[in-house]
């Protein structure tokens, strides 16, 4: 079949036609990729959007220019996008055959909070607050001031007892 018949039928929704339209551009367009995208895996993403979008759009297509020419626009304007996407990721590329420390794949740090130590000190909270709230009043309310950072003359003004209470 020639392009035009090829068109005309894509345009009705035929998905063979379209395959069979872009089939054979394939090399070619991917190669174009690569050279704007310098990553053969991108150019491959690339050329997968610019056919689904040359597919959806299809109907568009008036004819004024060959439908190579029309499907590599649309190729060049994905991969530039790719590119435009990937800038403004943040992705660190770790080059192959790099081993970690324990000579087994990548090492990657884990900067979370160790749960050890985090369970640790919720647990001294715990038992802090428990031994604060078994206090007598006065002296509950002083701990709690001094656990504000107040001074000690701001702690014995507040609670109503001399500095020497107060430190006692």
């Amino acid at each position: 079949m020639c392009e035009q018949a090829l068109v005309a039928a894509a345009k009705q929704g035929q998905a063979e036609a379209f395959g069979a339209l872009c089939q054979p551009l394939a090399r070619k367009l991917i190669q174009s990729a690569q050279r704007i995208t310098r990553n053969r895996e991108d150019a491959e993403d690339a050329l997968q959007d610019a056919f689904l979008s040359a597919f959806i759009h299809i109907k568009n297509f008036d004819g004024r220019s060959s439908f190579f020419t029309w499907l590599t626009r649309i190729a060049i304007n994905s991969a530039l996008m790719k590119l435009r996407k990937k800038r403004s990721s943040r992705e660190i590329l770790i080059g192959a055959g790099e081993l970690g420390a324990n000579g087994v794949g990548w090492d990657v740090p884990d900067h979370s909070a160790n749960p050890e130590k985090l369970y640790a000190q919720r647990e001294e909270e715990r038992i802090l607050r428990e031994a604060v709230r078994d206090l007598r009043p006065t002296i509950r309310q002083a701990v709690e001031f001094q656990l504000q950072e107040l001074s000690m003359e701001e702690t014995a003004a507040m609670t109503g007892v001399s500095l020497t209470a107060a430190k006692g």
